[in-house]
This record gives C-alpha cells, structure tokens and sequence, in this order.
C-alpha cells in the first residue's frame, strides 16, 4: 500500500485489504475494490467499501467505468481518505485513480495519471486507460 504524494489517496492489492488493522492506522475512511479475478475483501464495517469488478483489457461497460471513477473522485472532493485496490495494484488502480483525479480536479486524464505514477510503479494497460480516455474525457 502506497499513498499519493499531496493527497489522501493510497493504491494498493487484495493482500493490502487483508491487513485491515494499516488501513485504519493509515487513517483511511473508503476502500474501492476493482480486481474482477479477487474475492471480496473481509473489512471491517466502519470502512465504507466499493466493488466495482473491472477487466484490464478495456471491454468494460463504460457506466461502470464512470461509476467508479467518479465515486474515487467524490471520495477525494470530500476529504475522505480513500484506498483504491485491484489484483497487482499497479493498472486498475492507477488508471481509476487517475480518472478519479482528473474529474476531482478537472485536469486531463494523462496529467493526472502523471502524478499518479510518481508515487510507485505502475502497469498501466493501454486498452483500459484508452477505454477511460474516450468514454470518460472525450
């Protein structure tokens, strides 16, 4: 698990989620799930918990897409601290991060995917972060 620099957003995996014990003494309040291929995570229920099940390969319902990205941009309007996990942590979690970012802070999808990756390595998949691009920026 691994926060963003500048904001109260951290990107991290399933075995993240099994430690909930740093997730709470990280201050983190919302958990957004988005590996397709896990099994949902066991939280405690003070933490507010997403699910959105996304595929890398960009053949994601485009509503789901805006949906998640979306609720990580409310999260960050809010000030609510907030951990947005997929299977490597390093592709779905980026790309939502990112779009979540962009919307928040209305700039566009790559220098917010930028400032993303600056904090740790990433993976990005072109199909889902072009997928993001046009259904979410264009």
């Amino acid at each position: 698990m691994r926060q963003v620099v500048g904001r109260a957003l951290w990107l991290g995996n399933p075995g993240d989620t099994r430690n909930p014990k740093a997730i709470l003494e990280a201050g983190i309040e919302a958990v957004v799930e988005l590996a397709d291929n896990e099994p949902l995570a066991m939280l405690p229920r003070e933490l507010v918990r997403c699910r959105f099940p996304l595929s890398d390969g960009g053949e994601n319902p485009a509503w789901l897409l805006r949906l998640a990205s979306e609720s990580v941009a409310a999260f960050l309007r809010a000030n609510v601290p907030v951990l947005v996990c997929c299977s490597g942590g390093m592709n779905r979690s980026v790309c939502i991060a990112a779009a979540g970012v962009a919307l928040a802070d209305g700039c566009p999808l790559r220098e917010a995917l930028s400032g993303i990756v600056q904090s740790g390595p990433a993976d990005v998949s072109p199909q889902l972060f072009s997928q993001l691009q046009k259904g979410l920026f264009e």
